[in-house]
């Protein structure tokens, strides 16, 4: 069994294991068009089937094009899946004073807020999208694309994610795009960035991974700017990938010595 078969079969029962220890036996995905939510669809429906609904949320920044991929992997796996914009309720907020980082923020909240209520419709839990590559960077919104009950593939470098995708036969479409969040017009992940995924997760694997320090990163050749980025973002976002820190004043407080596993059962 290769890598990827592997990946897949662990990340199919690692998704019915924590939905279903819950009480729960449905989930939700917002459905982009992108890669990250085509895979963890696709996955989920290997586990769930019909049980598993995913959500479409365009605002008057989509393309067309995210759209029709969407559809297309819905139309070849079978997904459910239903179509809420957030264009009424961007548009009664956003102001001209608003630049592009606020209105992708709020977008991604208000996804995240229509994603929520649906779960609660469906008593379902939300699957989360987030790529290792994207939660190491901080490269999210908080409480909007990073908020999830349960993450398949925050353990996996974006890179690692089109190789999956490839394994799980995503459309072609979907796999050959620039990655973009979608949140304004032209927007691509990279550009934003300034570097490729290759280049970003290639720095990423020594430092996280084989723990290479910075000088050493370095002096193997990897581009100082690119090394001075990551980190840099590793270090600032340490805050987006934890529970909000709470002060302690008590005997036992919450996250710091109240610690009881996620599924503890009574």
């Amino acid at each position: 069994m290769g890598k990827y078969a592997m990946i897949t079969d662990f990340l199919t029962k690692f998704l019915i294991d924590e939905v279903e220890k819950t009480g729960l036996k449905r989930v939700v995905v917002g459905l982009s068009g992108g890669i990250d939510s085509a895979v963890v669809a696709v996955l989920a429906h290997r586990a769930f089937g019909d049980r598993l609904l995913c959500v479409k949320m365009p605002s008057h920044y989509s393309s067309q094009s995210s759209l029709d991929d969407a559809d297309e992997l819905c139309e070849r796996f079978g997904i459910r899946a239903e179509t809420h914009s957030i264009e009424p309720m961007l548009k009664a907020y956003e102001h001209e004073a608003m630049d592009n980082l606020r209105i992708g923020n709020f977008s991604a909240r208000m996804r995240m807020a229509t994603l929520f209520d649906i779960s609660a419709r469906e008593s379902a839990l939300v699957l989360g999208t987030s790529n290792k590559s994207e939660l190491m960077l901080g490269y999210g919104t908080l409480f909007g694309d990073l908020a999830s009950a349960v993450n398949p593939i925050g353990d996996l470098y974006k890179t690692e994610v089109f190789e999956l995708a490839a394994h799980l036969e995503v459309p072609q479409s979907i796999i050959g795009k620039p990655p973009s969040a979608d949140l304004w017009a032209g927007q691509s992940d990279e550009a934003e960035l300034g570097y490729s995924y290759a280049q970003i997760d290639a720095v990423l694997r020594r430092y996280v991974e084989e723990r290479a320090s910075k000088t050493e990163l370095i002096e193997e050749g990897c581009d100082a700017a690119l090394v001075e980025l990551i980190l840099t973002r590793i270090y600032r976002n340490q805050f987006k990938r934890k529970m909000p820190v709470i002060a302690k004043l008590t005997s036992r407080t919450i996250n710091h010595d109240f610690n009881y596993p996620r599924d503890i059962t009574l």
